[in-house]
């Protein structure tokens, strides 16, 4: 019996020296000779020598002088890599490719061709009607109450201000009581639709909205007002003025700027969605640098052919780009956005 078992510790220990000691040592030492920047993890460093990120992980850049990467299910964070197993008969996930066409949508014909929406949707907005109803915010919370929900959720600021309101608006919330005896003490977040109701026909128009100003003593003051423009109306909206506009000529904008992908940390953008980009990149840093607009998108149209690779050599599916790379080059040549 004795010997049994010393043969098993001797077989154990020998195990435990190859596969947890040698082994591993081995490939650490193959990996920094031979293959360091990958077995470091791909690192990228900036203009001052600091790394800035991964080649293999995605990460935000929202700077209009940059370009940005698909959306993200995780956030970009590397701990949660994740997809959004969003059904394609889940309104969360048309509504969230709408957000992310309103502010970048162009007219394909016409003699709007290759003008932003984004102005028309704000037009539209203002006139307070959809599909012949008015009331546009009003609307949208009685068809997406979860949508109207999450934008009470989405900020403190945003149900602080619900709060407010429901102070200074007693009789709504005693009928929401009544309709909801179950919730005697509602939330924010259930007076949702009750609060966009009653909104709509108070700020015909208009979309609560942050705001953000500096006071006269210098300090940057962020609150809640009623706007009739900007980003949120553009994104939110976008959706109904699609349905009441069904016959305008729209660009098509490739897949990968509006869906995410399957990890949610894919670092590459297609090459078609680069150059769907350009226009906006190169209009920024020609502001920025106050350069000839037309050289610099030459310039950086010749930095995305150089940068853009298909997987195999070119020998399978569509050109990528790196989007960190390329940032990373532009920032180099250019300097520090404004």
């Amino acid at each position: 019996m004795s010997r049994y078992i010393s043969t098993s510790l001797w077989l154990l220990l020998f195990s435990v020296v190859i596969l947890c000691g040698i082994y591993p040592a081995v490939l650490w030492v193959v990996g920094q000779t031979i293959f360091p920047f990958q077995a470091n993890g791909s690192i990228l460093t900036g203009p001052d020598g600091k790394p800035v990120g991964s080649l293999l992980i995605a990460q935000p850049f929202t700077k209009d002088e940059y370009f940005h990467p698909r959306p993200s299910a995780a956030s970009y964070d590397a701990s949660a890599s994740a997809s959004s197993t969003l059904a394609a008969s889940n309104y969360l996930l048309r509504d969230r490719v709408a957000r992310a066409l309103g502010p970048i949508v162009t007219y394909r014909s016409g003699a709007r061709a290759g003008q932003l929406v984004a102005p028309d949707i704000e037009a539209w907005f203002r006139l307070d009607h959809f599909a012949g109803q008015p009331h546009i915010v009003a609307q949208w919370a009685d068809a997406h109450n979860e949508l109207a929900g999450a934008w009470v959720n989405a900020d403190p600021s945003h149900a602080q201000y619900v709060d407010t309101w429901a102070k200074s608006h007693p009789s709504v919330v005693a009928h929401w009581i009544k309709d909801n005896p179950g919730t005697p003490q509602p939330k924010a977040a259930d007076l949702a639709v009750a609060f966009f109701e009653a909104f709509s026909k108070e700020n015909p128009g208009s979309f609560p909205a942050a705001v953000t100003r500096q006071t006269s003593d210098g300090k940057t003051v962020t609150t809640i007002q009623a706007v009739k423009e900007g980003g949120d109306i553009q994104s939110i909206f976008f959706d109904m003025w699609r349905q009441d506009h069904p016959t305008a000529d729209l660009r098509e904008v490739p897949a990968d700027m509006v869906m995410t992908s399957g990890s949610g940390l894919d670092p590459h953008i297609t090459l078609q969605n680069a150059l769907y980009q350009l226009d906006r990149v190169a209009t920024k840093w020609a502001a920025d640098t106050q350069r000839d607009p037309v050289k610099i998108r030459q310039e950086i149209h010749a930095l995305l052919e150089e940068n853009a690779q298909a997987p195999f050599g070119g020998l399978v599916g569509e050109e990528m780009v790196n989007v960190l790379s390329v940032n990373l080059q532009l920032r180099k040549r250019y300097g520090n956005p404004s």
